[in-house]
């Protein structure tokens, strides 16, 4: 049994004091921020291709969504710490290194693009057919449908999605300490599990908690404004 003592408290308290556990935290909103940001710009167009290219959508295109689909389905199921091992040569080639934060933000923006494209496929089929055959009868253009019905029209449900695909990049970003990089994850692993030091392992898990709450709070507000509109 794994005795909490006054000693292991300390030691928590001199990570704090020195400064190593708010720069965990920083480094896991630096990792999900970047992440989320290119990844949700890709996941976007992955999503929006997914959904007009498919039977009956405004740019039908069979073999285009035959292969996205294929792409989408192939790399989505992948474990994200099997991915990362999978993505280190193609991340030298892109980014320079197969280790670190560069290889890390590479993985969660890869990880990050089609799982994003799926959630934004299924939030954009949820606009009424009706209201597109009504623009379309109208003679607005595909990219004008795009953007000023399908989109709009699904702006809550993707606001849900992405809150949704945030928590699930942090769950991410604890595998950090694989390929040399930070984050909660890998301050909970170094200084808490490996040194049997519950005091950090709990604070490490407790600001993930409150990172998540946040984020899930946020994004349930601005989904209900955006739904009652």
């Amino acid at each position: 049994m794994i005795l909490i003592t006054s000693e292991k408290l300390d030691t928590l308290l001199e990570l704090v004091n020195s400064g190593k556990f708010i720069e965990a935290v920083l480094q896991t909103l630096h990792y999900v921020s970047v992440a989320m940001i290119l990844g949700g710009i890709f996941g976007l167009l992955i999503g929006v291709v997914l959904t007009v290219t498919r039977r009956g959508a405004v740019l039908e295109n069979r073999p285009v969504y035959a292969l996205m689909n294929f792409i989408v389905n192939f790399f989505r199921p992948i474990p994200f710490i099997i991915l990362i091992a999978l993505l280190q040569p193609l991340a030298r080639v892109i980014v320079g290194v197969g280790i670190g934060d560069k290889a890390l933000i590479f993985s969660l923006v890869f990880a990050c693009a089609f799982g994003i494209g799926r959630l934004v496929e299924q939030n954009l089929l949820t606009v009424s057919s009706g209201t597109i055959e009504t623009a379309r009868a109208l003679g607005a253009s595909p990219l004008r449908i795009i953007f000023t019905v399908l989109i709009p029209e699904a702006l809550g449900s993707l606001v849900l999605g992405y809150t949704f695909a945030i928590i699930a990049v942090i769950d991410m970003t604890a595998m950090a300490g694989l390929i040399g990089s930070g984050g909660l994850g890998n301050f909970a692993l170094q200084h808490g599990y490996r040194q049997f030091n519950p005091w950090v392992t709990w604070t490490a898990v407790l600001a993930v908690i409150l990172i998540v709450q946040i984020v899930q709070q946020l994004g349930n507000v601005l989904a209900r404004k955006l739904l009652r509109r």
